[in-house]
């Protein structure tokens, strides 16, 4: 079965289908490469998928350690190199709050996070600065 369905649809923007629920998002080239930037680059899902499978995974450590997990909130920042065009960098300040957990119990939900599936996917070369903040 397939993941997903992606259709051209002008203009440098694509909408992709998810085949199993039907959910649908747009992408747009971004204005520093010829685009409208009106809705997340290709590059930009990368880097907001490497903050929600970080998120997704801790959800799933915390709830296999029966832990509350409370709000958690991520901002990401992609940046960019030419020569060819790729990205870079990924940065993440990721806040975890509204819980009270132990020392032992932070570092393993940093720990999971740190190890999500799209983290172990992207290029080594790919520097990912990460942020974990419990309040």
């Amino acid at each position: 079965m397939i993941t997903s369905k992606v259709v051209y649809l002008g203009e440098l923007r694509t909408k992709a289908t998810h085949a199993n629920s039907g959910s649908e998002f747009i992408t747009d080239a971004p204005t520093d490469n010829q685009g409208k930037g009106e809705a997340f680059s290709p590059t930009d899902l990368t880097a907001t998928s490497l903050a929600s499978c970080m998120i997704t995974i801790i959800g799933i450590k915390a709830k296999s350690m029966n832990l509350e997990i409370g709000q958690v909130e991520a901002s990401v920042k992609k940046v960019m190199l030419g020569e060819p065009r790729r990205i870079g960098e990924i940065h993440i300040e990721m806040t975890i709050s509204g819980q009270t957990y132990s020392e032992k119990e932070k570092q393993i939900l940093i720990n999971a996070g740190l190890a999500c599936p799209v983290a172990k996917s992207l290029h080594p070369e790919i520097k990912q600065y990460i942020s974990i903040n419990f309040i």
